[in-house]
């Protein structure tokens, strides 16, 4: 996750939430604001991000993703449809998004590819995960992901920029909320950071925001690719998911708040891909 989340591990666990987290808000009201302050740095309030129930916050973390994506795939429309190169357009629109995240899941991606492939022992990647400094892989980490998108994105929005935007805000969606299943399916990896101190997700909790991330999906895609191409995306997603968890329990034994931020822009960039090769065609 972001550097600020690291150095400063949440001490709240997923017990339900006091009236300092949510001191003037209804339940979903409350469960919003925190997502919102949790995964992006729009202003909150007052809410303090580093105090979270994390079962709470994925059930709404649906409706976050559409505000926070919001922007950046309007910037996307507006300067793809008023003429200006595509490739220009996506540029600006995911900086945009990358300042608007505070480079979350960017970093998280970072410091879990100078983790996971830096080390040899468990222990060694776990504390090279930690270190807020990128060697060679969490640069490649940064930059390929970046590319990536980028081009994903102006492929698309050459064809239909209504139906690039429409799409991406789609993927962001499913892919934040998809990735938090990876905490209710692996145990914390280290006995402290952001994954341990929310501890390992209740399956219901994520079950119901996945819920709501696959009906907006299918709301914000079916419409410009058609329910048969929605659906061979969604079993893109499945195999690329369980990839990456496979992987994290192979290396690491388990999940960090880093390989959950990795999971999410790793599906992000999967499900961009497959919509940009089944629109071209």
């Amino acid at each position: 996750m972001d550097n600020s989340a690291k150095s400063s591990p949440p001490s709240a666990t997923n017990d339900n939430l006091d009236e300092e987290n949510l001191p003037t808000h209804g339940p979903f009201a409350g469960a919003l604001l925190m997502g919102i302050s949790f995964y992006s740095r729009l202003p909150t309030g007052e809410l303090d991000h580093s105090k979270f129930d994390f079962a709470t916050m994925v059930r709404p973390l649906a409706f976050v993703s559409l505000i926070v994506g919001i922007v950046p795939a309007m910037v996307l429309l507006i300067l793809s449809a008023i003429g200006l190169s595509p490739l220009f357009a996506a540029v600006v629109a995911v900086g945009l998004s990358a300042i608007l995240t505070g480079a979350m899941a960017e970093d998280a991606f970072a410091d879990a590819m100078d983790g996971l492939f830096g080390g040899k022992t468990i222990a060694q990647k776990l504390e090279i995960m930690h270190d807020s400094r990128h060697g060679t892989y969490g640069v490649l980490g940064i930059v390929i992901p970046f590319t990536l998108r980028i081009f994903a994105l102006a492929t698309m929005a050459a064809i239909s920029p209504v139906a690039a935007a429409s799409i991406w805000l789609a993927s962001s969606v499913l892919a934040r909320s998809i990735a938090t299943l990876i905490a209710a399916q692996l145990p914390p990896a280290r006995a402290d950071g952001v994954s341990a101190g929310a501890g390992q997700l209740p399956l219901p909790a994520a079950s119901i925001g996945i819920a709501l991330a696959l009906a907006i999906s299918f709301l914000f895609c079916v419409p410009f690719v058609g329910f048969f191409r929605w659906l061979i995306t969604l079993i893109v997603i499945f195999f690329v998911f369980e990839g990456c968890k496979a992987l994290m329990a192979r290396l690491i034994k388990g999940q960090t708040g880093d390989t959950i931020g990795a999971t999410q822009l790793t599906l992000e960039i999967a499900i961009l891909s497959s919509f940009m090769m089944m629109t071209a065609i």
